[in-house]
Order: C-alpha cells, then structure tokens, then sequence
C-alpha cells in the first residue's frame, strides 16, 4: 500500500504505520527519518541538509522534496510506504504530486486520522517515556511496574517538556493552522479517507476496506 498518513499531534500516526507495515511490508517514512539517513548516507543532498540543520537553519522544501525522491527509489519501497506525518504544508502537497508523477508511483489514499482535541490532549499529558531507552508508557492505560521507572531498562520514566498541558496546545495550534487544510487538499484530489481515530483497530479495518487489502 501507499499512504499519506495525516492526523494532529497524538492522533496515533506512529501507532497505525506500525500496524498496517506488518500487514504487507510496507515502510514507515517521515521527513525526520529520512534527513538523518541522507545525513548518515552522506549523499549531496544529505550534506546540504547537515549544513543548515548545523546552522539552525530549516531544511528548505526543494531540499527535503529531494531527499524523499531518493529514498522512494530505495528497494524496500517497492512494497509500498507509509509517509507519516508529510506531507506538512500545501506546498509540500503540490510538490509531492509532482515528485510522485514524475517517478510513476500513484498513492492509494491520504488517510485523516481524526480524533477529538480533547481525546488528544489526555493521551499526551498523560504519556511518559523513558530517557535512555525510549520506551512509551502512559499513567492511566499502560504505567511502568515502578514509578518513574522504565520497565525495560531501568531508566526514568519523565513528561516531556513538549508534552505538558501548554505545550500541547500549543502544538495542536500551530497544526491546525499549518497542516489540517491538506485535509481539503487532498479532500480535492479524490483521495481523502476520513476515519475517526479514537481506536487503532478500526483505522486499520477501513484502510483495509478501502484499498480492498
């Protein structure tokens, strides 16, 4: 399969593309990911990418639109990919459009992960994650045997700064006015799927439904 995953912050975006990856082998791509490859690679466009991330600088659209045309023509792509969480703006939408015409890959939908604001916010205020490992937890739904301790390495288990009630909104903000008209976007193109999110299950069961998988 072939998606565009969009959804605000804490819709379950990571969540799906795990899911719906262990389906057909598809994989999961985002624009962090694909930077720190074409940083890793140490590709042309990686090394212009690592001088403005070293500078402070953002990573120009053309720049990232160039990275992600590399990676689609990596191997494990031809299973199919899951872009989670790009693209971000309506310029990113129109220039993805073209990048994929140009490389001959049609998308089978733009799946809006939709869930309540306030749905959002309490999964996320209430979500703790380990600093050494990474690990997730969630105070209500899912805590560490021990408090404040990660289960899996012994690490601390803490709210990320970028997790609090504030911030979060503040988040939820900024994406509504930057990234939630794709919805309308894509809503044009004929390729939208819109899909109350509140249950992973069920995401994946109308994506299946959808793409006939």
């Amino acid at each position: 399969m072939r998606l565009i995953l969009l959804g605000a912050p804490g819709a379950g975006k990571g969540t799906v593309a795990k899911l719906l990856t262990k389906m057909d082998g598809s994989v999961q791509i985002s624009t962090g990911d694909i930077l720190r490859a074409a940083v890793k690679a140490g590709t042309e466009l990686g090394k212009k990418a690592e001088a403005a991330m070293t500078a402070g600088e953002l990573v120009s659209d053309d720049l990232i639109m160039g990275i992600m045309g590399e990676r689609l023509l990596e191997d494990d792509c031809k299973a199919g990919f899951l872009l989670d969480g790009f693209p971000r703006t309506i310029p990113q939408a129109e220039a993805l459009k073209v990048l994929l015409e140009k490389l001959g890959i049609e998308l089978d939908a733009a799946v809006n992960l939709n869930v309540p604001r306030d749905v959002i916010l309490d999964r996320l205020t209430t979500r703790r994650t380990c600093t050494d490992c990474g690990a997730i937890y969630n105070v209500k739904s899912n805590p560490p045997k021990q408090e404040g301790v990660c289960d899996a390495c012994g690490g601390s288990v803490v709210q990320r700064d970028d997790e609090t009630e504030e911030a979060i909104s503040k988040r939820l903000d900024v994406f509504n006015e930057q990234t939630a008209p794709l919805v309308g976007f894509y809503e044009g193109e004929g390729m939208l799927l819109d899909i109350n999110a509140t249950s992973s299950d069920v995401v994946v069961d109308a994506i299946k439904a959808k793409i006939g998988a």
